[in-house]
């Protein structure tokens, strides 16, 4: 009750006060006439006055009983106030002195369950347009902003201290560079010690009073030591001193200048070349405040220039390259590194000797630069030797314009005899028509924009040399280790290396898949008859192959050149020699093989809509669910599987062919799976081995997949996935069974053929896989070997482990096989 008293009568004093409190620790008082800080001071001085009054008025100071009304009003029937009454009628009466008492005691039972009350501090009755707040933000922003020192001054606007307070005053600052990030310095409210300053603050001091009265000495300025009594002073502060002022109210300071050092850049590694171009320099630069800009320098080093052939002649007059450094987008700039990538594969001083001096600049406009770096410029690197030629005389027409007669010429002598060297005629046409050109060019002085034509025109055409648009698959593979090996024997770098390490891969699958549809040609229409048995020719899997290549990379990493050499020699020879084989003729062996692929095919269907089917499954319990990308999966948004999409469109994926009624197409799973079903009755009408114990076994294991088959096809239409799905892994394991049987009925057969022996040997070297185990019968999935014969299993399988994790990890993998090998790790 106190507090309300106390608010309720003083708040308007309170407020005034803290207005008048906020106004001086502002300043206000300063940037105003003296006449009007006195009329607000007086009216000021008033209204708190008049408040004072006011609220002495107001102010009660509370009592007892007042308490006790106050809390007595806060209960209902007052108890307290019943507590204190008398009975007035009938206190000589018995019954009415009972009923009195037992009235009390109800209300001392009321009262003593009586609870603190609690203030009421709200004045927004009292103030409804919230002074008290403005006044209170008011003296929150001079504590923030303001200074307490500043009130103090108002004694100088007294009437008594009218003359002094037009004596003699100062002001200043130190405001350093914007770039250094640092605040603006306050003299006044420093101390009369050192203060540290960036070099380059600027500081500026005003004097008000009569002119003499004060006076400004500083030996910081780049002037020295100086006295000046203006009003107004500013200079730069660049070396450290003393800064005083002399007069009434002088002070002095000791002011140390912080340098600001010049940056510094410095090239951190070797200048590189990608195999495209790219040249990469690796650079570091660091400043006190921040690196502003750098560029890099690269001028030509004719003494480190070995002028031959077409340089020996002066060169034409060429300005140096001059580049942007890369800057860092975010973060600091005091300390950073950075590579510079550029590509200077077109520019004519391309491999030759230059000097590159890289350069920085700060924000005080302070430059540096590095140590002149010498190098060849690096650029692509052309492994063709028709291209690198091309290459040369291009070199030679930007180096001066007089080579024209002499590249014309060297040109010509290149092409007079094309077809020994051009792989392409669209190759040989564009070098005869850039020939001509150039030739009428000469005859009447080549010009520069000109000779930049005809050097745009020869980088073109050695770029079709180098790359070439060959469709032929064989002939790009061989490009491609061509120029591989050209890569070795020239010292080419690690990334040069692992790119043209990628073409080849490239190449060699693209190779391999169209030898293998030539083959397929080739079978169906009879064309390639009866194999060799004493041929040389190799048969490898594509697995065999991606590891001699793996190794051929792991022996270029390791810097064993000679060894990689010569893999990549054997590597060569291995793809010349190799060839798809197919059936031969009519005879039980190409009909087994091709009953073993159809019975493959419909494995894989199988297993297709046994995945679709369970995705189906998944969805009916969660259906936002993925569906994975397994090839031959024919899913709903299957990924890179194949079949309907799961947007319900009924449209066919992408995949190949298949053949057979197991083909993608439209249709529900129930009528794919009857499709299916019957292209197994079919296969297990031509199967071969008929009377044979292990072809009779293969005819009842596809017996019992067709049946299962068929419970599949019923759960499917009746809607149970769950069924379905179980009958589609027993028919896919009957699957299985079949074609191990037919595998062993097809190697009695060939046991008992005469002449069959080499060839059921290469047959059992394909079934080989990667870990060279014995992968069971034709079809099989699995091996009853172990991991390793050898020792140190547990080795071998880290080993196995970690090169999985590092192919993951390669991003330019398909991305086929980097789910393969998730799958792989999540497994093991």
């Amino acid at each position: 009750m106190l507090a309300e008293q106390v608010l309720r009568a003083f708040w308007p004093l309170a407020s005034i006060v803290m207005a008048v409190l906020a106004a001086l620790m502002l300043g206000l008082q300063d940037l105003v006439e003296v006449e009007l800080v006195w009329a607000v001071g007086a009216l000021a001085g008033l209204g708190a006055l008049v408040a004072l009054v006011h609220g002495a008025r107001r102010f009660h100071w509370p009592t007892r009983a007042d308490a006790l009304a106050r809390l007595d009003e806060t209960m209902p029937e007052r108890p307290i106030q019943a507590l204190l009454d008398d009975q007035a009628i009938g206190a000589m009466d018995g019954a009415s002195v009972i009923l009195w008492r037992a009235h009390q005691a109800r209300m001392a039972d009321k009262a003593a369950r009586a609870v603190p009350v609690r203030p009421d501090l709200r004045l927004a009755a009292r103030d409804p347009f919230a002074l008290r707040y403005s006044a209170l933000l008011a003296l929150v922003v001079a504590l923030l902003f303001g200074s307490l020192w500043r009130v103090a001054s108002v004694a100088e606007l007294a009437p008594g201290s009218a003359m002094a307070g037009q004596g003699p005053t100062w002001e200043g600052w130190i405001e350093p560079p914007r770039y250094t990030g640092r605040p603006t310095l306050y003299l006044a409210d420093l101390s009369n010690e050192s203060v540290q300053i960036p070099e380059g603050s600027d500081v500026t001091l005003r004097f008000y009073g009569e002119v003499g009265q004060l006076s400004l000495s500083e030996t910081t300025s780049a002037s020295g030591t100086q006295v000046a009594t203006e009003p107004e002073q500013s200079f730069t502060a660049v070396q450290s001193g003393v800064l005083r002022i002399d007069g009434p109210g002088g002070r002095m300071w000791g002011l140390e200048i912080v340098p600001d050092n010049p940056p510094s850049v410095e090239i951190a590694g070797i200048a590189e070349a990608e195999a495209g171009g790219q040249m990469t320099l690796p650079f570091t630069a660091s400043d006190d405040y921040g690196v502003v800009s750098g560029e890099a320098r690269i001028e030509l080093d004719l003494a480190g220039l070995d002028r031959r052939h077409g340089l020996l002649a002066d060169p034409d007059p060429r300005d140096g390259i001059t580049v942007e450094l890369p800057m860092p987008i975010a973060g600091d700039r005091s300390d950073f590194a950075e590579d510079l990538i550029e590509d200077f594969s077109q520019h004519p001083w391309a491999h030759l000797p230059v000097t590159i001096t890289l350069s920085a600049l700060d924000a005080r406009d302070q430059n540096a630069f590095s140590e002149p770096y010498a190098t060849k410029l690096p650029a692509r690197r052309f492994f063709d030797p028709l291209a690198a030629a091309v290459i040369e005389q291009r070199r030679d027409l930007l180096w001066a314009r007089a080579n024209a007669p002499r590249v014309a010429q060297l040109l010509r002598a290149i092409s007079h005899r094309p077809e020994d060297i051009f792989r392409s005629e669209t190759a040989y046409l564009r070098l005869r028509v850039i020939l001509r050109r150039l030739e009428t060019y000469a005859q009447f002085g080549l010009r520069p924009e000109q000779q930049a034509e005809i050097a745009e025109a020869l980088w073109d055409l050695a770029i079709l040399l180098e790359e070439g648009t060959l469709s032929d698959a064989l002939e790009r593979l061989r490009r491609a280790q061509e120029r591989l090996s050209e890569a070795m024997k020239n010292g080419a770098s690690d990334q040069e290396i692992a790119e043209l390490m990628q073409e080849l891969r490239e190449a060699t699958d693209d190779y391999l898949r169209q030898l293998q549809r030539q083959a397929q040609q080739d079978g169906m229409e009879g064309e390639q008859g009866p194999q060799d048995p004493n041929s040389q020719s190799m048969r490898m899997t594509q697995d065999d192959l991606q590891r001699m290549m793996d190794r051929i990379q792991e022996l270029m990493e390791q810097g064993r050149m000679a060894e990689a050499q010569q893999a990549l020699q054997e590597f060569q020879q291995m793809m010349e020699n190799m060839r798809v084989t197919q059936g031969q003729g009519q005879g039980g062996q190409s009909e087994g093989r091709r009953a073993m692929e159809d019975l493959a095919e419909t494995l894989r269907n199988q297993q297709g809509l046994s995945d679709q089917a369970f995705r189906d499954l998944q969805e009916q319990f969660n259906p936002g669910a993925q569906s994975g990308d397994r090839e031959g999966n024919e899913g709903r948004s299957g990924g890179m599987g194949r079949g309907e999409s799961h947007d319900g469109q009924g449209g066919r994926g992408q995949g190949s062919d298949q053949s057979g009624a197991g083909e993608q197409g439209e249709g529900s799973l129930a009528d794919r799976q009857q499709a299916l079903r019957e292209e197994l009755r079919r296969q297990e009408q031509s199967l071969p081995g008929a009377g044979t114990p292990e072809g009779d076994a293969a005819r009842d294991a596809l017996g019992r997949a067709g049946r299962a088959m068929e419970g599949a096809e019923e759960a499917l239409r009746g809607d149970d996935l769950a069924e379905a799905i179980d009958q589609q892994s027993e028919a896919m394991e009957a699957l299985r069974e079949g074609m191990r049987s037919l595998g062993e009925a097809m190697a009695q057969e060939n046991q008992s053929q005469p002449g069959q022996g080499a060839q059921d040997g290469d047959m059992q070297a394909r079934n080989l896989d990667p870990l060279g185990r014995n992968q069971g019968a034709v079809g099989s999935i699995s091996t009853d070997e172990g991991l390793l014969q050898g020792e140190d299993v547990y080795r071998r399988a880290r080993e196995l482990l970690d090169e999985i994790r590092r192919r993951t990890g390669d991003s330019d993998r398909p991305k086929i096989e980097l789910d393969y090998l998730k799958r792989l790790l999540e497994r093991f």
